[in-house]
Protein backbone atom coordinates (compact mmCIF):
# COMPACT_ATOMS: atom_id res chain seq x y z
CA UNK A 1 0.00 0.00 0.00
CA UNK A 2 1.23 3.44 -0.92
CA UNK A 3 -0.06 5.72 1.80
CA UNK A 4 -2.15 8.61 0.49
CA UNK A 5 -1.29 12.09 1.66
CA UNK A 6 -3.34 13.05 4.69
CA UNK A 7 -4.84 16.19 3.07
CA UNK A 8 -8.40 15.01 3.76
CA UNK A 9 -10.14 13.68 6.85
CA UNK A 10 -10.23 10.22 5.22
CA UNK A 11 -8.99 8.45 2.12
CA UNK A 12 -12.41 6.85 1.59
CA UNK A 13 -15.87 7.69 2.94
CA UNK A 14 -18.62 5.06 2.66
CA UNK A 15 -22.29 5.99 2.88
CA UNK A 16 -24.26 3.09 4.35
CA UNK A 17 -23.50 0.78 7.26
CA UNK A 18 -25.18 -2.39 6.01
CA UNK A 19 -23.40 -5.59 4.99
CA UNK A 20 -22.10 -4.05 1.75
CA UNK A 21 -20.79 -0.84 3.32
CA UNK A 22 -19.07 -2.53 6.26
CA UNK A 23 -17.61 -5.29 4.07
CA UNK A 24 -16.21 -2.74 1.60
CA UNK A 25 -14.57 -0.81 4.42
CA UNK A 26 -13.00 -3.93 5.91
CA UNK A 27 -11.83 -5.11 2.49
CA UNK A 28 -10.00 -1.85 1.77
CA UNK A 29 -7.99 -2.32 4.96
CA UNK A 30 -7.53 -6.09 4.53
CA UNK A 31 -6.14 -5.58 1.01
CA UNK A 32 -3.86 -2.81 2.33
CA UNK A 33 -5.42 -0.13 0.17
CA UNK A 34 -5.91 2.18 3.15
CA UNK A 35 -4.49 2.36 6.65
CA UNK A 36 -6.46 1.96 9.87
CA UNK A 37 -8.41 5.09 10.66
CA UNK A 38 -8.37 6.33 7.05
CA UNK A 39 -11.73 4.86 5.96
CA UNK A 40 -15.02 5.94 7.56
CA UNK A 41 -18.63 4.84 7.33
CA UNK A 42 -21.57 7.20 7.66
CA UNK A 43 -23.67 4.81 9.73
CA UNK A 44 -27.22 5.60 8.60
CA UNK A 45 -28.80 3.01 10.89
CA UNK A 46 -28.40 2.12 14.59
CA UNK A 47 -25.50 -0.18 15.38
CA UNK A 48 -26.82 -3.76 15.61
CA UNK A 49 -27.41 -5.10 19.10
CA UNK A 50 -24.73 -7.43 20.45
CA UNK A 51 -27.16 -9.79 22.23
CA UNK A 52 -27.73 -13.03 20.29
CA UNK A 53 -31.28 -13.65 19.11
CA UNK A 54 -33.22 -16.64 20.38
CA UNK A 55 -34.47 -17.40 16.87
CA UNK A 56 -33.16 -16.89 13.36
CA UNK A 57 -33.80 -13.51 11.81
CA UNK A 58 -36.51 -13.47 9.14
CA UNK A 59 -33.90 -12.10 6.72
CA UNK A 60 -31.71 -14.96 5.55
CA UNK A 61 -29.18 -14.99 2.73
CA UNK A 62 -27.97 -17.82 0.49
CA UNK A 63 -24.28 -16.95 0.12
CA UNK A 64 -22.15 -18.21 -2.73
CA UNK A 65 -18.59 -19.51 -2.42
CA UNK A 66 -17.28 -16.21 -3.83
CA UNK A 67 -19.19 -14.27 -1.17
CA UNK A 68 -17.78 -16.52 1.54
CA UNK A 69 -14.27 -15.80 0.27
CA UNK A 70 -14.87 -12.03 0.39
CA UNK A 71 -16.18 -12.30 3.94
CA UNK A 72 -13.27 -14.54 4.93
CA UNK A 73 -10.75 -11.91 3.77
CA UNK A 74 -12.62 -9.41 5.95
CA UNK A 75 -12.39 -11.68 9.05
CA UNK A 76 -16.16 -12.11 9.05
CA UNK A 77 -16.78 -15.65 7.83
CA UNK A 78 -14.93 -17.66 10.46
CA UNK A 79 -16.30 -15.42 13.21
CA UNK A 80 -19.94 -16.13 12.31
CA UNK A 81 -21.55 -18.39 14.94
CA UNK A 82 -21.88 -21.94 13.65
CA UNK A 83 -25.52 -22.06 14.74
CA UNK A 84 -26.31 -19.07 12.48
CA UNK A 85 -25.20 -20.69 9.24
CA UNK A 86 -26.21 -23.82 7.36
CA UNK A 87 -24.42 -25.27 4.30
CA UNK A 88 -26.94 -26.79 1.92
CA UNK A 89 -26.09 -29.68 -0.38
CA UNK A 90 -28.77 -29.74 -3.05
CA UNK A 91 -31.12 -27.45 -4.95
CA UNK A 92 -34.28 -28.49 -6.75
CA UNK A 93 -36.30 -26.17 -9.00
CA UNK A 94 -39.43 -27.22 -10.84
CA UNK A 95 -42.41 -25.83 -12.72
CA UNK A 96 -45.88 -26.14 -11.22
CA UNK A 97 -46.86 -28.33 -14.17
CA UNK A 98 -43.94 -30.65 -13.50
CA UNK A 99 -42.92 -32.67 -10.45
CA UNK A 100 -40.15 -31.96 -7.95
CA UNK A 101 -38.84 -35.51 -8.23
CA UNK A 102 -39.75 -36.11 -11.84
CA UNK A 103 -40.18 -34.48 -15.24
CA UNK A 104 -39.94 -30.72 -15.35
CA UNK A 105 -37.48 -30.48 -12.46
CA UNK A 106 -33.83 -29.49 -12.35
CA UNK A 107 -31.72 -30.71 -9.43
CA UNK A 108 -28.16 -29.72 -8.48
CA UNK A 109 -26.17 -31.85 -6.04
CA UNK A 110 -22.83 -30.85 -4.55
CA UNK A 111 -21.63 -34.47 -4.75
CA UNK A 112 -21.99 -34.39 -8.54
CA UNK A 113 -19.90 -31.21 -8.63
CA UNK A 114 -17.18 -32.48 -6.30
CA UNK A 115 -17.95 -29.67 -3.83
CA UNK A 116 -18.67 -29.88 -0.08
CA UNK A 117 -21.88 -27.84 -0.52
CA UNK A 118 -23.67 -25.53 -2.94
CA UNK A 119 -23.59 -22.52 -0.63
CA UNK A 120 -24.54 -21.47 2.87
CA UNK A 121 -27.75 -20.08 4.34
CA UNK A 122 -26.85 -17.33 6.82
CA UNK A 123 -28.87 -15.49 9.46
CA UNK A 124 -29.14 -11.87 8.26
CA UNK A 125 -28.93 -10.25 11.69
CA UNK A 126 -25.89 -12.33 12.69
CA UNK A 127 -24.16 -11.44 9.44
CA UNK A 128 -24.82 -7.73 9.89
CA UNK A 129 -23.55 -7.82 13.47
CA UNK A 130 -20.32 -9.59 12.56
CA UNK A 131 -19.67 -7.35 9.55
CA UNK A 132 -19.98 -4.32 11.85
CA UNK A 133 -17.75 -5.86 14.53
CA UNK A 134 -15.09 -6.82 12.01
CA UNK A 135 -15.07 -3.36 10.45
CA UNK A 136 -14.59 -1.68 13.83
CA UNK A 137 -11.87 -4.18 14.80
CA UNK A 138 -10.08 -3.45 11.50
CA UNK A 139 -9.91 0.26 12.32
CA UNK A 140 -12.89 1.61 10.38
CA UNK A 141 -14.27 4.87 11.80
CA UNK A 142 -18.03 4.76 12.38
CA UNK A 143 -19.76 8.16 12.07
CA UNK A 144 -23.20 7.60 13.55
CA UNK A 145 -25.38 10.12 11.74
CA UNK A 146 -27.02 10.61 8.36
CA UNK A 147 -26.03 12.32 5.11
CA UNK A 148 -27.54 15.67 4.13
CA UNK A 149 -25.51 16.81 1.14
CA UNK A 150 -22.43 16.18 -1.01
CA UNK A 151 -20.00 18.64 -2.54
CA UNK A 152 -17.40 17.38 -4.98
CA UNK A 153 -14.50 19.34 -6.45
CA UNK A 154 -11.16 18.56 -8.05
CA UNK A 155 -9.51 17.95 -4.68
CA UNK A 156 -11.99 15.88 -2.67
CA UNK A 157 -15.54 14.92 -1.73
CA UNK A 158 -17.14 16.82 1.14
CA UNK A 159 -20.06 15.24 2.96
CA UNK A 160 -22.41 17.48 4.94
CA UNK A 161 -23.80 15.33 7.75
CA UNK A 162 -27.13 15.50 9.56
CA UNK A 163 -25.47 16.56 12.81
CA UNK A 164 -23.89 19.59 11.12
CA UNK A 165 -20.40 18.18 10.68
CA UNK A 166 -18.53 18.23 7.40
CA UNK A 167 -16.03 15.50 6.52
CA UNK A 168 -13.81 15.20 3.46
CA UNK A 169 -12.38 12.21 1.59
CA UNK A 170 -10.54 11.42 -1.60
CA UNK A 171 -13.40 9.17 -2.73
CA UNK A 172 -16.98 8.45 -1.65
CA UNK A 173 -18.74 5.10 -2.02
CA UNK A 174 -22.55 4.95 -2.01
CA UNK A 175 -23.67 1.69 -0.37
CA UNK A 176 -26.90 2.89 1.21
CA UNK A 177 -29.40 0.53 -0.38
CA UNK A 178 -32.38 0.70 -2.68
CA UNK A 179 -33.50 4.21 -1.65
CA UNK A 180 -29.95 5.53 -1.88
CA UNK A 181 -29.52 9.13 -0.69
CA UNK A 182 -25.99 9.09 -2.11
CA UNK A 183 -27.28 8.15 -5.57
CA UNK A 184 -29.85 10.94 -5.46
CA UNK A 185 -27.31 13.56 -4.35
CA UNK A 186 -24.95 12.47 -7.13
CA UNK A 187 -27.73 13.08 -9.65
CA UNK A 188 -27.66 9.50 -10.94
CA UNK A 189 -30.92 8.35 -12.49
CA UNK A 190 -32.23 4.79 -12.30
CA UNK A 191 -34.49 2.67 -14.50
CA UNK A 192 -36.49 -0.51 -14.08
CA UNK A 193 -39.99 -1.48 -13.04
CA UNK A 194 -42.04 -2.78 -10.16
CA UNK A 195 -43.06 -6.43 -10.32
CA UNK A 196 -46.31 -5.50 -8.54
CA UNK A 197 -45.43 -8.35 -6.20
CA UNK A 198 -44.53 -8.70 -2.54
CA UNK A 199 -42.26 -11.40 -1.16
CA UNK A 200 -43.70 -13.05 1.93
CA UNK A 201 -41.08 -14.34 4.36
CA UNK A 202 -41.43 -16.61 7.39
CA UNK A 203 -39.90 -19.70 8.97
CA UNK A 204 -41.92 -22.91 8.77
CA UNK A 205 -41.78 -26.44 10.06
CA UNK A 206 -42.62 -29.14 7.53
CA UNK A 207 -43.92 -32.67 7.96
CA UNK A 208 -41.14 -34.04 5.76
CA UNK A 209 -37.41 -33.26 6.24
CA UNK A 210 -35.90 -30.63 3.96
CA UNK A 211 -33.01 -33.01 3.11
CA UNK A 212 -30.42 -30.19 3.24
CA UNK A 213 -32.02 -29.00 0.02
CA UNK A 214 -33.17 -25.60 -1.24
CA UNK A 215 -36.52 -26.15 -2.96
CA UNK A 216 -38.09 -23.69 -5.43
CA UNK A 217 -41.37 -24.12 -7.25
CA UNK A 218 -42.20 -21.78 -10.12
CA UNK A 219 -45.87 -20.80 -10.03
CA UNK A 220 -47.77 -18.54 -12.42
CA UNK A 221 -48.26 -16.18 -9.49
CA UNK A 222 -44.53 -16.09 -8.65
CA UNK A 223 -41.82 -18.43 -7.29
CA UNK A 224 -41.97 -20.10 -3.88
CA UNK A 225 -38.66 -21.03 -2.24
CA UNK A 226 -37.86 -23.13 0.85
CA UNK A 227 -34.37 -22.50 2.24
CA UNK A 228 -33.17 -25.13 4.75
CA UNK A 229 -32.31 -24.12 8.32
CA UNK A 230 -30.17 -26.11 10.79
CA UNK A 231 -33.03 -26.97 13.17
CA UNK A 232 -35.02 -28.74 10.44
CA UNK A 233 -37.23 -25.79 9.59
CA UNK A 234 -37.18 -23.89 6.31
CA UNK A 235 -37.22 -20.19 5.58
CA UNK A 236 -39.75 -19.36 2.88
CA UNK A 237 -39.65 -16.61 0.26
CA UNK A 238 -43.05 -16.59 -1.46
CA UNK A 239 -43.48 -14.05 -4.27
CA UNK A 240 -47.10 -13.20 -5.08
CA UNK A 241 -49.10 -10.34 -6.58
CA UNK A 242 -49.56 -7.47 -4.15
CA UNK A 243 -53.30 -7.93 -3.63
CA UNK A 244 -52.83 -11.66 -3.01
CA UNK A 245 -50.01 -10.90 -0.57
CA UNK A 246 -52.38 -8.71 1.43
CA UNK A 247 -54.98 -11.47 1.48
CA UNK A 248 -52.46 -14.09 2.61
CA UNK A 249 -51.08 -11.86 5.37
CA UNK A 250 -54.60 -11.36 6.70
CA UNK A 251 -55.23 -15.12 7.08
CA UNK A 252 -54.99 -16.82 10.44
CA UNK A 253 -52.05 -19.17 10.95
CA UNK A 254 -53.94 -22.32 10.03
CA UNK A 255 -55.34 -20.91 6.82
CA UNK A 256 -51.98 -19.46 5.80
CA UNK A 257 -50.27 -22.80 6.43
CA UNK A 258 -52.88 -24.60 4.30
CA UNK A 259 -52.39 -22.11 1.45
CA UNK A 260 -48.60 -22.50 1.68
CA UNK A 261 -48.82 -26.29 1.66
CA UNK A 262 -51.00 -26.17 -1.45
CA UNK A 263 -48.69 -23.69 -3.20
CA UNK A 264 -45.70 -25.94 -2.49
CA UNK A 265 -47.38 -28.90 -4.13
CA UNK A 266 -46.86 -30.74 -0.84
CA UNK A 267 -43.19 -31.31 -1.65
CA UNK A 268 -42.31 -31.25 2.08
CA UNK A 269 -45.70 -32.28 3.41
CA UNK A 270 -47.85 -30.07 5.59
CA UNK A 271 -46.34 -26.67 6.52
CA UNK A 272 -46.64 -25.02 9.93
CA UNK A 273 -45.46 -21.43 10.32
CA UNK A 274 -43.37 -20.80 13.44
CA UNK A 275 -42.92 -17.03 13.03
CA UNK A 276 -45.05 -14.08 11.96
CA UNK A 277 -45.22 -13.44 8.21
CA UNK A 278 -43.37 -10.35 6.95
CA UNK A 279 -43.14 -8.95 3.43
CA UNK A 280 -41.23 -6.61 1.17
CA UNK A 281 -41.99 -5.21 -2.31
CA UNK A 282 -40.21 -6.56 -5.38
CA UNK A 283 -38.73 -4.49 -8.18
CA UNK A 284 -36.06 -4.42 -10.83
CA UNK A 285 -33.96 -1.26 -10.62
CA UNK A 286 -30.56 -0.33 -11.97
CA UNK A 287 -28.55 2.88 -11.89
CA UNK A 288 -27.89 4.33 -15.33
CA UNK A 289 -24.40 5.24 -14.16
CA UNK A 290 -22.27 3.73 -11.40
CA UNK A 291 -19.74 6.54 -11.06
CA UNK A 292 -19.31 10.27 -10.81
CA UNK A 293 -16.04 12.16 -10.23
CA UNK A 294 -14.60 10.76 -6.97
CA UNK A 295 -17.79 8.78 -6.30
CA UNK A 296 -19.09 5.26 -7.02
CA UNK A 297 -22.15 3.10 -6.24
CA UNK A 298 -22.17 -0.43 -4.82
CA UNK A 299 -24.77 -3.08 -4.04
CA UNK A 300 -28.46 -2.21 -3.96
CA UNK A 301 -27.65 1.47 -4.50
CA UNK A 302 -26.56 0.40 -8.00
CA UNK A 303 -28.83 -2.59 -8.75
CA UNK A 304 -31.86 -4.39 -7.32
CA UNK A 305 -32.90 -7.77 -8.74
CA UNK A 306 -35.71 -10.28 -8.22
CA UNK A 307 -34.91 -12.51 -5.20
CA UNK A 308 -35.83 -15.79 -6.92
CA UNK A 309 -32.20 -16.96 -7.16
CA UNK A 310 -30.96 -15.26 -3.98
CA UNK A 311 -28.31 -13.33 -5.91
CA UNK A 312 -28.83 -9.78 -4.61
CA UNK A 313 -26.29 -9.77 -1.78
CA UNK A 314 -23.89 -11.98 -3.74
CA UNK A 315 -23.81 -9.44 -6.58
CA UNK A 316 -23.15 -6.65 -4.08
CA UNK A 317 -20.26 -8.48 -2.45
CA UNK A 318 -18.73 -9.04 -5.89
CA UNK A 319 -19.04 -5.27 -6.44
CA UNK A 320 -16.90 -4.79 -3.33
CA UNK A 321 -14.27 -7.29 -4.45
CA UNK A 322 -14.16 -5.90 -7.99
CA UNK A 323 -13.68 -2.29 -6.85
CA UNK A 324 -10.91 -3.35 -4.47
CA UNK A 325 -9.28 -5.33 -7.30
CA UNK A 326 -9.44 -2.39 -9.72
CA UNK A 327 -7.92 0.01 -7.20
CA UNK A 328 -5.27 -2.53 -6.24
CA UNK A 329 -4.16 -3.02 -9.84
CA UNK A 330 -4.19 0.74 -10.50
CA UNK A 331 -1.92 1.65 -7.61
CA UNK A 332 -3.81 1.53 -4.33
CA UNK A 333 -4.77 4.58 -2.30
CA UNK A 334 -2.88 6.91 -4.61
CA UNK A 335 -5.59 6.51 -7.29
CA UNK A 336 -8.72 6.87 -5.15
CA UNK A 337 -9.45 10.25 -6.67
CA UNK A 338 -8.86 9.21 -10.28
CA UNK A 339 -11.70 8.57 -12.70
CA UNK A 340 -10.12 5.90 -14.94
CA UNK A 341 -10.18 3.08 -12.33
CA UNK A 342 -13.77 3.95 -11.39
CA UNK A 343 -14.81 3.75 -15.05
CA UNK A 344 -13.15 0.36 -15.32
CA UNK A 345 -15.12 -0.84 -12.29
CA UNK A 346 -18.31 0.53 -13.87
CA UNK A 347 -17.76 -1.31 -17.15
CA UNK A 348 -16.93 -4.53 -15.32
CA UNK A 349 -19.74 -4.63 -12.82
CA UNK A 350 -22.51 -2.96 -14.79
CA UNK A 351 -22.14 -5.61 -17.49
CA UNK A 352 -22.18 -8.49 -15.00
CA UNK A 353 -25.05 -7.05 -12.96
CA UNK A 354 -27.22 -6.25 -15.98
CA UNK A 355 -26.68 -9.79 -17.28
CA UNK A 356 -27.88 -11.23 -13.95
CA UNK A 357 -30.80 -8.78 -13.71
CA UNK A 358 -31.92 -9.50 -17.28
CA UNK A 359 -31.73 -13.26 -16.76
CA UNK A 360 -33.80 -13.10 -13.55
CA UNK A 361 -36.30 -10.72 -15.14
CA UNK A 362 -36.63 -13.05 -18.13
CA UNK A 363 -37.22 -16.04 -15.87
CA UNK A 364 -39.89 -14.14 -13.94
CA UNK A 365 -41.70 -13.32 -17.20
CA UNK A 366 -41.32 -16.85 -18.59
CA UNK A 367 -42.50 -18.69 -15.48
CA UNK A 368 -45.21 -16.13 -14.70
CA UNK A 369 -47.00 -16.62 -18.03
CA UNK A 370 -50.35 -18.43 -18.36
CA UNK A 371 -49.65 -19.35 -22.00
CA UNK A 372 -50.07 -23.16 -22.33
CA UNK A 373 -47.31 -23.32 -24.95
CA UNK A 374 -44.88 -21.59 -22.62
CA UNK A 375 -45.95 -23.93 -19.83
CA UNK A 376 -44.90 -26.92 -21.92
CA UNK A 377 -41.69 -25.12 -22.89
CA UNK A 378 -40.82 -24.52 -19.23
CA UNK A 379 -41.22 -28.18 -18.34
CA UNK A 380 -39.25 -29.26 -21.40
CA UNK A 381 -36.50 -26.68 -20.77
CA UNK A 382 -35.88 -27.65 -17.15
CA UNK A 383 -35.90 -31.32 -18.07
CA UNK A 384 -33.52 -30.72 -21.01
CA UNK A 385 -30.97 -28.73 -18.97
CA UNK A 386 -30.88 -31.56 -16.45
CA UNK A 387 -29.88 -33.95 -19.25
CA UNK A 388 -26.87 -31.88 -20.40
CA UNK A 389 -24.16 -32.36 -17.74
CA UNK A 390 -21.82 -29.65 -19.06
CA UNK A 391 -24.53 -26.96 -19.15
CA UNK A 392 -25.89 -28.01 -15.78
CA UNK A 393 -22.41 -27.90 -14.24
CA UNK A 394 -21.68 -24.45 -15.69
CA UNK A 395 -24.94 -23.05 -14.35
CA UNK A 396 -24.20 -24.47 -10.91
CA UNK A 397 -20.61 -23.18 -10.83
CA UNK A 398 -21.68 -19.69 -11.83
CA UNK A 399 -24.38 -19.61 -9.16
CA UNK A 400 -21.80 -20.78 -6.61
CA UNK A 401 -19.40 -17.98 -7.52
CA UNK A 402 -16.84 -20.39 -8.94
CA UNK A 403 -17.14 -19.17 -12.56
CA UNK A 404 -17.55 -15.88 -14.35
CA UNK A 405 -15.48 -12.70 -14.43
CA UNK A 406 -14.15 -12.78 -10.86
CA UNK A 407 -11.41 -10.72 -9.23
CA UNK A 408 -8.12 -12.60 -9.31
CA UNK A 409 -7.62 -12.58 -5.55
CA UNK A 410 -10.91 -14.51 -5.13
CA UNK A 411 -9.72 -17.23 -7.50
CA UNK A 412 -6.57 -17.66 -5.41
CA UNK A 413 -8.40 -18.07 -2.10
Amino acid sequence: MRRAAADTDFDCLIIGSGVIGTTMASLLIARRLVARGRVAIVADRPRPAAAPQSDWDLRVFALSRASQRVLDICSVWRALPAQRQFPYERMCVWDEHGAARGRGALTFDCAELGEPNLGTIVDGAALQLQCTRSAIAAGVVMIETGLDDLRIDAACVRAILSDGREVSARAMLGADGTESKARALLGIESAGHSYQQDALIAHVRTAEPHENTAWQRFLRTGPLAFLPLPDGRSSIVWSVKRAEAGRLRALDAGAFDAALTQASGGVLGACESTTPVASFPLKLEYALDYVRPRAVLLGDAAHVVHPMAGQGLNLGLLDCASLASVWEEAGGGDVFGEQAPLRRYERWRRGENLLAASALDGLERLFGSDNPALSRLRVFGLDAVGRVPFLKRQLARRAMGLAGDLPEFLNSQ
